[in-house]
């Protein structure tokens, strides 16, 4: 039997809120000493990861610790791969296209519209999308087959984010691809093998506390809000957008899944 510590998992939610918003601060002096607001992307890992170790800490002797390590181990994985990928792939790179046509258009001090716009919003999304990772923390009872299940799904996630990533990372340190679609491996499968990872981690992150109906009811808006962002906010849409000129494009889109991954059309 499943209990579930409501009042400590309120108490927690302040300094995890806190932890966020300070990854984002911290980034945001970095920017400025850069002169790019690209870091920002780096530190969404990051943010993760700091707020499942704040939450880990917050949260001992609350809940059971075998569930407690696997949530936070979970997201620190994750959180740090994703911020390394997202480093090195930027590393000798200007400023990021997307914040750089969105702060040409900002009314006043550019600089304070990013801080707004861009590292506080994203520091609330993290602390939102971490809610069942904060609540795993709170949950006792021994883990079970919900959190075995959420552990399974994640990798899933997790292998197609990697193999995704390093696949693409391939295909364009070639210059024969230049300018090419890439639509090899899993890329044949689906346009978005990296965001599909996302998407299995945060609802395997989400499984993990779906031992109890209550903490499962009230963060489920953690991996529907990360499958809005990823299918229809920030990610898939926006992406798919701005490729929609380019060459090959057109043909790769209608024989490609554009998310759950199944065989290439003829």
């Amino acid at each position: 039997m499943s209990g579930f510590s409501w009042a400590a998992f309120a108490q927690g939610l302040a300094p995890c809120a806190g932890a966020a918003l300070a990854v984002m601060l911290a980034t945001f002096a970095v920017g400025l000493y850069k002169g790019v607001h690209r870091v920002v992307d780096v530190a969404w890992g990051i943010g993760f990861t700091v707020v499942a170790v704040v939450s880990y800490v917050l949260s001992a002797g609350e809940g059971d610790d075998g569930r407690r390590l696997l949530a936070a181990v979970l997201t620190a994985v994750w959180g740090l791969r994703l911020a390394w990928h997202i480093a090195r792939r930027g590393r000798g790179h200007g400023e990021d296209p997307r914040y750089e046509s969105m702060l040409a258009r900002a009314p006043g001090n550019p600089d304070v519209y990013a801080l707004r716009k861009v590292y506080l919003l994203q520091g609330a999304l993290v602390w939102l999308i971490s809610l069942p990772v904060q609540a795993a923390g709170y949950l006792t009872g021994p883990v079970g087959a919900w959190a075995w299940a959420g552990a399974g799904l994640w990798a899933v996630g997790l292998l197609f984010e990697g193999v995704g990533d390093r696949q693409l990372a391939r295909f364009k340190s070639d210059p024969a691809n230049r300018g090419k679609i890439m639509d090899r491996g899993l890329w044949a499968w689906t346009r978005h093998p990296n965001y599909f990872g996302d998407f299995c981690v945060w609802w395997g992150l989400f499984l993990i506390v779906c031992q109890a109906p209550g903490p499962a009811a009230a963060t489920v808006v953690s991996p529907v809000l990360m499958s809005f962002l990823l299918i229809g906010g920030s990610g898939k849409a926006l992406l798919e957008r701005h490729m929609a000129q380019r060459p090959g494009f057109a043909a790769y889109r209608a024989r490609t899944s554009g998310f759950l991954p199944r065989p290439p059309r003829r």
